[in-house]
């Protein structure tokens, strides 16, 4: 079977080098449709158990280092498809990559193999030796499987390169976009933030100990496509201690839902709260669910590039058009408004992340993926989420980690947006305002011109 695959492989490229060779194919679709995608699958749970381990992980460098990854896959294999086309030239300032040898055979599985390895350990340059090593051992259990099915040292060795020389332009391309290596420069002390009761302020007893702003410039940063670094920045309702204003109105809901949580709720907070330092982040829970959707669709190597390439880009995007959002409104967070205008002993369910509210981070990266991979699967696709099962049960708050079903994809992108909600952290303008923004910048990725 595994020969079988790799003949196929073969004959896509001799199908996208020649067009004599089309002509002779009446029905080529249906070869690419067999191509394998678990070398794409072991690569992405590969990606997320790296994720998972690294030290100073924030939801914005995640997100970012995900949207390299993920077009690193994508690309380095594209060219093997009669279907899809390269996005490159269509992205921010990224161009054409490198190309194939005119004539010549590949072999996509390995391309992609040596690209998925060099961007991973790029992305973290600073990642422990035992967690290196772990990648180099799956590249090459990889790549000594495709030597024995390909049986040909020429067109492995001709694919390795190749797929090492487009991840190797992708992060020159990367090096320039603001974030690079952000994972070391994660707080800055000398950001000048508004100290009013008015605006957020790092908590006393949040989710970090350090009581310095995330990421403050990360709105900065270049997006992917130039269609979500032109989105205007959403509208919030004015500020207002009146308990007859829309504000107060907001931050009230926050305080009766917390009144009142049931253990679904609490369950529905804890699977989505992702804290970075147990996990791999929000970024990486979507992540997470476009592998486990791939499992159920079971889609050809070609389609599961397209949904990691989109999911990872369009959560890149999130964070950095959220980011420029919070950081425009400093806004404040639930539990410092409700002590000061409702009740000064108030508590949270969730302890509160550091940076402002103003628009959800968590939903609007949510609504983005879901919107990536509903481009790729439809909506209608009833799948288990095991992101979380087998963490040890939470005693504080008396929650286990159980999986979660689902009937549609956009449904984890509402959950997980209600879920902050139930947290206490956000208030229901942040969750609605970042679906609809995460909305927009799925759609954006899924309107480059993803096929031929």
């Amino acid at each position: 079977m595994k020969m079988k695959l790799y003949l196929l492989g073969v004959l896509t490229i001799a199908l996208v080098t020649s067009c004599k060779d089309t002509e002779k194919d009446p029905d080529p679709v249906p070869v690419e449709l067999e191509i394998s995608n678990i070398v794409a699958d072991k690569w992405v749970e590969m990606t997320l158990r790296h994720l998972k381990v690294q030290q100073l992980k924030t939801p914005t460098y995640v997100s970012r280092s995900l949207g390299y990854i993920g077009l690193t896959m994508y690309e380095s294999i594209v060219n093997g498809s009669i279907v899809y086309q390269s996005v490159a030239p269509q992205l921010n300032g990224l161009g054409v990559l490198p190309k194939l040898e005119t004539g010549k055979q590949y072999d996509w599985e390995t391309s992609l193999n040596a690209g998925q390895a060099y961007m991973i350990k790029q992305m973290w340059q600073h990642a422990q030796l035992i967690d290196n090593n772990r990648i180099d051992s799956l590249e090459n259990a990889i790549f000594a499987e495709r030597n024995l099915i390909v049986k040909d040292t020429a067109i492995v060795n001709r694919s390795k390169r190749y797929g090492l020389s487009v991840a190797k332009a992708i992060y020159e391309w990367s090096k320039t976009d603001g974030g690079h290596l952000g994972y070391l420069t994660n707080f800055d002390s000398k950001y000048v933030f508004p100290r009013t009761s008015m605006n957020w302020s790092p908590p006393a007893n949040g989710q970090s100990s350090v009581l310095m702003p995330l990421h403050p410039h990360w709105g900065k940063n270049r997006t992917f496509t130039s269609t979500n670094s032109q989105l205007s920045i959403p509208q919030i309702i004015p500020y207002s201690d009146d308990v007859n204003s829309a504000f107060f109105k907001e931050f009230k809901e926050v305080y009766d839902i917390q009144l009142s949580l049931t253990q679904t709720q609490k369950e529905i907070a804890n699977w989505w709260g992702d804290d970075p330092s147990e996990t791999y982040a929000p970024p990486g829970h979507s992540y997470s669910l476009a592998l486990q959707i791939l499992r159920v669709k079971k889609p050809n190597l070609f389609a599961a590039a397209e949904s990691f390439a989109k999911v990872g880009m369009s959560v890149a995007d999130a964070f950095i058009n959220c980011w420029k959002c919070k950081y425009t409104y400093h806004s404040v967070r639930p539990a410092a408004y409700i002590r000061k205008n409702i009740k000064g002993s108030f508590e949270q369910f969730w302890p509160e992340p550091p940076f402002p509210a103003f628009a959800s981070g968590h939903s609007t990266q949510a609504s983005s993926a879901a919107e990536a991979l509903i481009s790729v699967y439809g909506d209608n696709v009833a799948f288990d989420d095991m992101t979380h099962v087998g963490r040890p049960k939470d005693i504080f708050r008396n929650v286990e980690y159980k999986k979660r079903s689902y009937t549609s994809i956009s449904q984890t992108a509402i959950e997980c947006g209600i879920s902050r909600l139930y947290g206490g952290i956000h208030t229901r303008q942040d969750n609605e305002v970042g679906m609809a923004e995460g909305k927009k910048i799925g759609a954006n990725i899924n309107a480059l011109s993803w096929k031929k």
